[in-house]
Order: structure tokens, then C-alpha cells, then sequence
């Protein structure tokens, strides 16, 4: 086997949303395996901490603002990247929001919200890149999905419906554009250790876990929180020509929860 093949280089990465946490992460796998990055996020002020972290990192990352659900932004965008730093080769949709609130406490805006952002605008943001993809005759689109693309959990019925149709929107993408060379793939990422996270993983006054803490570890096989750089490996080989004939496909990163159904109390 080649493994030059894994090889990113003189690819151009389009990540949305990578100022930091996930998208960050995988940029900066991205970055090792040659890829020139590109990412957004939806103001100056995300866009130059994520410019400042690329940038202490020693990777020349350049930054955009850019709201991954206005077409016409997007649209644009896409154009100014073809004019001034060439063709996208890979989009990651990683850009995403989430609100746990019980849904008959939700409003129909909020749910809206939710779908705008993690359903609507990956298909917006793969709309734009897709042509040019099939002028240059391959092209590589991975959506972060997640857990609950399959499962169901209480407070997150907006962001399971929109992780769930985004699972079919990779599907559907694979579908009618694998002809062109192009595959749409996604990582299904577990309970992964973020800032955002640190909160539910806090020791609690009397030096026991976090009760969420506890039912994370209890129902991963790994017995632990996943981190960013778990899903690094991940993104680079779905990203590069040693995955040019998987398509369609969910990779869960996960530690292996989808597979267990947990101790026995």
C-alpha cells in the first residue's frame, strides 16, 4: 500500500466554524498532512482567535467571516477562495449550534434556529463547493454528524432532527454526485472533551464526578471522554485518496457507545 496516499498536500481544506474546539483540531491535522486551511467563522472577533491559535500553532491559516446560512455569503465566499487561493478540494461542515430545551418548552424559532444552522447550511455550504468539485473532478465533503444522527435524547430534539437529516443529507450527496469523483462521508463524534464540555466533567465538592461525568463513563466502553485529537486520524483518512471508494458512509468516533447497551444495574 501507498501510504502516500494519506497525503494532504496541495489540497485546499475549506473547515467552517474551526476558530477553535473540533473544527480547530481537525484543521490542524489537516495542516500536518500539507493542506493549506481555510476556515470562517461568524464574526472578526472568532476569525482572529482562531488566526492568533493557527498562527501559534505555525500553520498560515486564512480566516474569513463569513454565516454559514446566508446563501449568498456563502456563495460569495467560495468565490473569493477560488480567486485568491485556489479550488476547495475538501469542505468539512463543522460549524454548529445546539440548545437543550424540552421541546414543548421550545418555540418554533428556536427550533428553526437549530435546523438553519446544522442542517441547512452544510447543505448550502456543500451547494456552493460541489460544482467546481465536479469541474476538477474530484472532491472530498465530510459532515460532523453525531450520536444522535442515530439516537434520541431528552432536550435535543432540534438538534437530533437536524444531526439526523444531515446523516441523510451525506447519503443523498453521495448519491447523485459520486458519479463526479466526489465523496460525502461523515464522523459521527462521541461525548468529546472540550471546553464547552468542562463544566459536566467537574469534580463535585465531596470529590465524586459529575453526575453526567459519571453517565458518560458508564456507558462508554472506552470508560473515558473522547478528545479533539481522537477524530483527528479520522477526518485525514476521509479527507485523503486512501478513502476514495467510501462514500455515503458515518464513521462514529465514539469510544464505542452506538455499540453498547450498557451494565446491567
Amino acid at each position: 500500500m501507498d501510504m502516500n496516499s494519506f497525503s494532504l498536500k496541495d489540497k485546499i481544506a475549506w473547515i467552517t466554524g474551526a476558530s477553535y474546539g473540533i473544527g480547530f483540531a481537525i484543521a490542524e491535522a489537516y495542516a500536518a498532512a500539507g493542506a493549506t486551511i481555510v476556515f470562517n467563522d461568524i464574526n472578526q472577533e472568532l476569525v482572529d482567535k482562531g488566526l492568533k491559535s493557527y498562527a501559534e500553532k505555525g500553520i498560515d491559516a486564512k480566516g474569513y467571516v463569513c454565516d454559514v446560512t446566508n446563501e449568498e455569503a456563502v456563495r460569495a465566499l467560495v468565490k473569493q477562495i477560488e480567486t485568491e487561493i485556489g479550488v476547495i478540494d475538501i469542505l468539512v461542515n463543522n460549524a454548529g449550534i445546539i440548545r437543550r430545551i424540552p421541546m414543548i418548552e421550545m418555540s418554533a424559532e428556536e427550533f428553526r434556529k437549530v435546523i438553519d444552522v446544522d442542517l441547512n447550511a452544510p447543505f448550502i455550504c456543500a451547494k456552493a463547493v460541489i460544482p467546481s468539485m465536479i469541474a476538477k473532478g474530484h472532491g472530498k465533503i465530510i459532515n460532523i454528524c453525531s450520536m444522535m444522527s442515530e439516537l434520541g435524547r431528552e432536550t435535543v430534539s432540534a438538534y437530533a432532527a437536524a444531526k439526523g437529516g444531515l446523516k441523510m443529507l451525506t447519503r443523498n450527496i453521495c448519491s447523485e454526485y459520486g458519479e463526479h469523483n466526489i465523496q460525502c462521508n461523515g464522523i459521527g463524534p462521541g461525548y468529546i472533551a472540550t471546553p464547552q464540555t468542562a463544566p459536566l466533567r467537574e469534580k463535585q465538592p465531596d470529590g465524586s464526578r459529575h453526575p453526567f461525568d459519571q453517565f458518560i463513563i458508564a456507558k462508554t466502553p472506552a470508560a473515558r471522554w473522547g478528545t479533539p485529537e481522537d477524530l483527528q486520524g479520522p477526518a485525514v483518512f476521509l479527507a485523503s485518496d486512501a478513502s476514495n471508494f467510501v462514500n455515503g458512509h458515518i464513521l462514529y468516533v465514539d469510544g464505542g457507545i452506538l455499540a453498547y447497551i450498557g451494565k446491567q444495574p
